[in-house]
């Protein structure tokens, strides 16, 4: 009769990795046994509480040992390990594509090593166990068989079943959109840094105009009292000189008259400083002007901004169903893997059952 013990044999680990047997003859050299890499997989069979490691190249099943307590995995390089089974009497060895894979693999072997000391410890029944060691290595299957294509989980070929297409069209539009964004931020860092600089310089002149309309409130008050001098100084003169007996000497007239000339010509600087000013008046006002539209452009970028910041949230959510999207099916398909990896072992071994029979 058929076993059927292998229904309950479930993955629970797989990479890729290239794999290799020791030379029988001189137990130095490698030789190849797939030319590329295959997937390599822990399984377990609850039945029987037996860890297998299970490698499938072509038609063949190249390894397919039993992990026992004694095994022991030993990396030889960055991205090689190997480990003995006695049993089939040879040596096995794995190339990884990265040192990532290889420590991943060296660790899940010493769990399941872990794993089936403490199912010998506790096992009742020693024959059963030395039984369930005693399985030979499957041999060819039919020609009309052939592996399905594998998945690696953590090799560089998981990409195989995954759709670069959508990856690549979410992933441009993201960075376009961020461009975007990018650009809008330098344009309103731009923005503020000239509109600073337009309230700095108008604080500045706000505050030389209040200083000017002091001082000329003042320079107001000094030439009402300018020209009340003045005033009082000619009258002076002209009543010096109505009595003419009496009259100043020329010094005196020259002394008047220089500072009659010293009074018209302060007033006369007085004048262009207030016109000076409301010159400067004047380019308040532009700057005011131009502070405002400063102002209206850098709430447009604001607006402009706020809607590439809507359509990045949105395009994110499209990207992240997409990936969960893509990772379901991607679980599906190793799912369905892993059954057929099974279903082939089973037939195999039904393959080896016929033999017998038909032999016997």
């Amino acid at each position: 009769m058929f076993p059927h013990h292998r229904e309950r044999e479930q993955p629970i680990f797989s990479t890729r990795a290239h794999v290799f047997q020791i030379d029988p003859a001189t137990k130095r050299n490698w030789i190849p046994a797939s030319k590329h890499a295959v997937t390599v997989s822990f399984f377990y069979d609850s039945n029987r509480n037996v860890y297998r490691i299970i490698s499938v190249g072509g038609t063949k099943a190249i390894i397919n040992c039993i992990v026992t307590p004694s095994m022991t995995f030993t990396k030889t390089s960055q991205k090689f390990g190997q480990w003995a089974d006695s049993r089939a009497n040879t040596v096995y060895g794995l190339g990884f594509a990265t040192e990532q894979q290889l420590h991943q693999f060296s660790e899940k072997f010493k769990e399941v090593k872990d794993a089936a000391r403490l199912a010998r410890e506790k096992s009742q029944d020693k024959e059963l166990v030395n039984t369930a060691l005693s399985i030979a290595a499957p041999q060819d299957l039919s020609d009309d068989l052939q592996s399905p294509p594998v998945m690696c989980v953590n090799g560089p070929e998981d990409k195989l079943f995954r759709s670069q297409s959508a990856d690549i069209t979410l992933s441009s539009e993201k960075e376009r959109i961020k461009k975007m964004l990018s650009e809008g931020s330098i344009c309103e860092m731009n923005l503020e840094a000239e509109l600073f600089t337009l309230q700095d310089s108008n604080s500045k002149l706000v505050a030389a105009l209040h200083e000017a309309n002091a001082n000329v409130e003042q320079w107001k008050k000094q030439l009402v009292a300018y020209q009340e001098e003045t005033e009082r100084l000619r009258e002076q003169v002209a009543d010096l000189e109505a009595h003419g007996g009496h009259g100043p000497s020329d010094l005196l007239k020259d002394e008047l008259t220089q500072s009659l000339e010293e009074l018209e010509a302060l007033l006369k600087a007085k004048d262009e400083e207030i016109h000076i000013l409301q010159s400067k008046k004047s380019e308040y006002h532009d700057m005011e002007r131009e502070r405002d539209q400063a102002i209206h452009r850098l709430r447009e970028v604001e607006m402009r901004n706020s809607e590439l910041e809507r359509r990045i949230q949105n395009t994110e959510q499209n990207l992240g169903n997409s990936l969960e999207e893509r990772d379901r099916l991607d679980t599906e398909l190793q799912r369905a893997i892993e059954i057929l990896d099974i279903k082939i072992f089973d037939l195999n071994d039904l393959r080896q059952s016929l033999v017998k029979l038909i032999d016997k």
